[in-house]
Order: C-alpha cells, then sequence, then structure tokens
C-alpha cells in the first residue's frame, strides 16, 4: 500500500499564493515524500537546469513575513538559517520526477 500520503493531510491547505503564483514550500513536499527537506533541496541544487525561476524560488524576508502572519498553518521553521524553497505545480511535477527513484525505495 501506498504510505506517502497521510490520510489526515490536506494538500489544498499546503497550498498558498506568492508572487501570484500558487506554491507549496520545500517542507510541505517532504512531509508528502517522506523525505528530509534537505534531500528537496538537494535535488534541486543537483539539477539547477530542471527548477528554472518559474518552478521554483526562494521566498524573501517579506515574503516570508506575510505567509507567517497570513497563514499560521505554515509549515515554516522559524529555526532554518535559509528562507524556504517554493514550487509552483511545474515545479512539484519536476521535483517528483527527481524524487521518484528515491521515494520508489522507500515504499
Amino acid at each position: 500500500m501506498n504510505n506517502v500520503i497521510e490520510s489526515d493531510i490536506k494538500i489544498e491547505d499546503m497550498i498558498y499564493e506568492i508572487r501570484g503564483e500558487e506554491v507549496m514550500i520545500d517542507s510541505d513536499l517532504a512531509k508528502l515524500y517522506e523525505v528530509e527537506t534537505k534531500r528537496i533541496n538537494e535535488a534541486v541544487k543537483n539539477n539547477p537546469e530542471k527548477f528554472p525561476r518559474r518552478f521554483s524560488f526562494i521566498l524573501t524576508d517579506d515574503e516570508l513575513e506575510n505567509l507567517w502572519s497570513k497563514f499560521s498553518t505554515a509549515n515554516i521553521s522559524n529555526m532554518s538559517r535559509t528562507n524556504p524553497r517554493v514550487f509552483t505545480e511545474q515545479g512539484v511535477y519536476m521535483l517528483a520526477t527527481k524524487l521518484k527513484s528515491k521515494v520508489a525505495t522507500l515504499l
């Protein structure tokens, strides 16, 4: 059975609008794929040509503060040394293709 998505997780609650785009935060995607957030960011770092700015970008300080103030449910750690990376729908799809082999071994 596929254990990647827990039954109590609602994907709709993990989608935010930033810069006029619907995006998902790296830490939320890490939960869905049951990997560490750093694995999400490694996939981007190791495949920069697959993640142009229209697929993925790092939040500015102002965007992060705005997200915290508007969405108390946002899964963002204030202990992180860097601002979170967010992914558009195309970025989420590309990330899934890059993590596919790693995630498949976890199932």
